[in-house]
């Protein structure tokens, strides 16, 4: 086979905007019920609806849930911290569901001849999340995020009853815990006789401070006496859980990392007080060690790991910049690993010694995987695009130092196509990727998006900036007081790491990003002549702006990041990018969601009318029915070749795309 010379960043390549969308889901909300098991796929093509899918013991795989009313398909999605997450939940067949078009809260039984779906709520400015479904008493536990005050919505942990009297009057549901500006992760145990949950208070996140409750249950499913099992300064919990025989399980990073804790003495013995078991109670380390086993609680409902059987839990963990999955016995914490050649991706579950989980690999994209009986098999794929293994360039991890002194990780993607060899003695432009949050990370697993930029012959750093999560507690609150600068500086040292090497051509330079990424985007260009473009996606460009318009989860998290509480401080207005937009001169491109609350499209409208007056070449796409983060697949495909053609445009390339992009000023 002849390969072809051709400049970088011009290569033909059979990764197109279609890739991601007309034979590409997202997977999601993985979980087990007896022999089956149960996902939720979003699906660009019907603007990103969230479907139920189940698999069946036999392997028979299909859509759940019937059409609501006799007239429009489910959307299985809550709006709860506006990220959502655990939107439905199923026990013996029973599911009960958020619905994303109307908010309320429905019930289907699998096992009712009749198979219709009946509401549990009332049509009301209520939202609904993380479901635990109790069975004994006919209840179903749940966050409600209430919006009918006035100011920030008020959450609390509450109880609807399954039986459907909820949907006729609100006075039905059942208030179980209040008082805290934000509440998560109802767990029954085994017996039935309590409910673990989590709670934080502002300023904090989930994973700065949050604690651990337990109560008991009385017969209407109200606590009675309640216990807080974790609450310290600067220590977050996740993922509450029950083992099969009645401990209590947690995640929490009092070591600096997320381990894994266990307490026992739950146990109700007759003829003593109601609270007796509140005072016997022992929470012990299981697993401690440097690795993380699980992850920042942007979405409710994580499930980082599971019960494998009474004596082992099935786990996954993170440990030098790689993805682990395998058991912890509970008794002693002793850890296996199981050699299945995915990485999990942090949704894990397990039944009767058959394991399902989210997982991804250096040749595959996101993928449902299941283990029985030593046999590892595909269930479920995340896209039906074929790549071929030769256009495939894997991730390389890397670490540069870093110019205070100290060291930032990230995976580096050499341009890689079979059909095409740059030109002798040339260098290949550089994207540099920027994950969100910030408290997020980037991972090496197959990503076509990724793929899309160097089968053209683009290179590509993915950065794990300080700030990112995985890498332990210390690591993730490095970028405490130095949000705007010390993720830039990273970004910026990962780019002189490479060009002194050699690997990529200093004259094209590009960084992109999403939301906080956006965000180091746009810093990185007003503070450093390294980048020669810039892509925001729906990225903060002021902060003081959106420190009044954004929603109640994140509302005091750029306290933290910024260094100060007081919006109005100097501090505030140096970091946000609209301040600089002098110092600007790289082309930007900035693509928006309309219905955006997260970043609100004010925020890409006040940067590119600043630039625009100003002379600097601009370009902005702002999309309707879009809200954070792109779900409808002509939104996709359009963003995707319009970043290309801006590129191409700006670095005056020959690239295989066609949009209608507009460019101020170039």
């Amino acid at each position: 086979m002849s390969v072809t010379v051709a400049p970088y960043g011009e290569w033909t390549s059979p990764i197109s905007g279609d890739s991601f969308t007309a034979r590409s889901v997202t997977l999601s909300q993985v979980r087990v019920d007896g022999s089956a098991t149960y996902w939720v796929e979003g699906h660009p093509k019907e603007n990103g609806r969230g479907t139920l899918l189940r698999r069946t013991g036999a392997g028979v795989t299909s859509e759940v849930l019937p059409l609501i009313d006799g007239a429009r398909l489910p959307d299985i999605r809550t709006r709860v911290h506006e990220y959502g997450g655990r939107a439905y939940a199923v026990l013996d067949g029973f599911i009960v569901f958020s619905d994303g078009f109307d908010n309320r809260v429905y019930r289907f039984d699998t096992n009712d001849p009749h198979r219709t779906i009946s509401p549990l709520t009332t049509l009301s400015k209520s939202r609904y999340g993380d479901f635990e479904i109790d069975d004994v008493r006919g209840l179903v536990y749940a966050v409600r995020e209430d919006h009918s005050g006035d100011g920030e919505p008020t959450n609390t942990l509450v109880a609807i009853p399954i039986d459907g009297s909820a949907a006729r009057n609100d006075a039905a549901i059942i208030t179980i815990f209040e008082g805290t500006d934000f509440v998560a992760a109802p767990a029954v145990s085994p017996d039935g006789t309590k409910l673990a949950w989590l709670s934080w208070n502002h300023p904090h996140m989930p994973w700065t401070q949050s604690a651990l409750h337990v109560g008991a249950l009385n017969f209407e499913g109200r606590i009675e006496v309640s216990k807080t099992i974790v609450d310290k300064e600067d220590v977050c919990v996740y993922e509450p859980r029950w083992t099969l025989d009645g401990d209590l399980i947690h995640v929490d990073d009092t070591t600096g990392w997320a381990n894994l804790y266990r307490t026992e003495g739950f146990t109700w013995k007759d003829d003593e007080p109601s609270d007796a078991w509140t005072t016997r109670l022992r929470t012990r380390a299981m697993h401690p060690g440097t690795q993380a086993f699980s992850h920042p609680h942007w979405q409710l409902g994580l499930h980082s790991y599971d019960n494998y059987d009474n004596d082992l839990l099935i786990c996954s963990w993170a440990e030098d910049l790689t993805w682990h999955i395998g058991t912890v016995r509970v008794d002693n914490g002793m850890a296996e690993e199981w050699a299945t050649g995915w990485w999990p991706i942090g949704n894990v579950a397990s039944n009767d010694g058959r394991v399902v989980f989210l997982a991804d690999s250096p040749t595959h994209t996101p993928a449902i995987i299941q283990i029985k009986g030593g046999a590892t098999t595909i269930i479920r794929p995340s896209s039906e695009a074929e790549i071929s293994p030769e256009l495939v360039s894997s991730g390389q991890i890397i670490s540069w130092p870093t110019s205070d002194g100290e060291t930032a990780y990230g995976f580096y993607y050499a341009p890689k196509n079979p059909d095409f060899s740059g030109p002798k003695n040339a260098l290949p432009p550089l994207i540099v990727n920027v994950h969100g949050g910030p408290t997020s990370s980037t991972r090496p697993g197959l990503s076509i998006p990724l793929q899309y930029w160097t089968s053209r012959g683009f290179a590509v750093l993915d950065v794990n900036y300080r700030g990112s999560t995985g890498f332990g507690r210390a690591y993730r609150e490095r970028l405490n007081g130095h949000w705007g600068v010390m993720d830039v500086n990273d970004c910026v040292d990962g780019v002189r790491y490479l060009v002194d090497r050699g690997f990529v051509d200093p004259k094209r330079v590009a960084i992109r990003g999403g939301s906080a990424g956006g965000f180091t985007t746009l810093n990185a260009l007003a503070n450093t002549d390294v980048f020669t473009a810039g892509t925001s996606l729906y990225g903060i460009a002021d902060l003081r702006l959106l420190s009044a318009e954004t929603h109640k989860f994140e509302s005091r998290y750029n306290d933290r990041l910024i260094g100060t509480e007081d919006p109005n401080s100097e501090l505030w207005a140096k970091r946000s990018p609209i301040t600089h937009i002098h110092q600007i001169n790289a082309p930007l491109l900035l693509l928006q969601g309309e219905d955006d609350k997260v970043v609100p499209p004010s925020q890409a409208r006040l940067m590119f009318d600043a630039l625009k007056d100003r002379g600097n070449a601009v370009a902005m796409k702002i999309y309707p029915n879009e809200a954070h983060g792109f779900r409808r697949a002509e939104t996709i495909r359009d963003a995707w070749s319009s970043e290309l053609a801006f590129y191409g445009r700006v670095w005056d390339m020959d690239v295989d795309v066609e949009s209608d992009i507009d460019i101020a000023n170039l």
